[in-house]
């Protein structure tokens, strides 16, 4: 017996809302192993380069898994250009987002461990938003070009 009775596109949407925390979670934690062997075991001093390397893996993790599993769209195969270069734009905020959250946490006197895990809850409504709506949109606007020059045709085939 179901607690909560669905419409198909409700029950899509709270599939969709759990495989983005998984997805999530596949970048988290592969970042934040990263993070904590690149500080502990191979003892790099740099924050901003611990940082940054963890991102980038768990950024790779996250578009496999975010494109082609969560936000999986046929349509968004003829997008594939526009849809990477969106997720990179949106990444390079999130890395400076993501750099900013960490560094303030440690300059404020916290442990640096416990950092991802502030910045995982500010990003996981953060990118939710984005990707749903930007990145990888149930549909992408038409091209004006191609719209324009499909209007300038169908008027000359009117006039004739």
């Amino acid at each position: 017996m179901k607690l909560f009775k669905l419409k198909k596109k409700e029950e899509r949407e709270v599939r969709r809302i759990v495989e983005y925390l998984v997805s999530g979670g596949a970048f988290f934690w592969s970042g934040y192993i990263v993070l904590l062997a690149m500080n502990w075991w191979l003892g790099v001093e740099y924050l901003w380069l611990s940082t940054s390397v963890s991102y980038i893996v768990g950024w790779v993790v996250n578009y496999i898994l975010q494109r082609y599993w969560v936000f999986d769209n046929p349509k968004l195969a003829k997008h594939q250009t526009e849809v990477t270069e969106r997720y990179i734009f949106i990444s390079f905020v999130n890395l400076f987002l993501n750099f900013a959250i960490i560094e303030i946490w440690v300059k404020q006197g916290f442990y640096l461990e416990l950092a991802p895990f502030v910045a995982s809850i500010f990003f996981t409504a953060w990118n939710y938003f984005w990707y749903k709506f930007w990145v990888f949109p149930e549909r992408f606007p038409r091209n004006r070009a191609n719209k324009t020059r499909k209007q300038t045709v169908k008027k000359k085939r009117s006039k004739k």
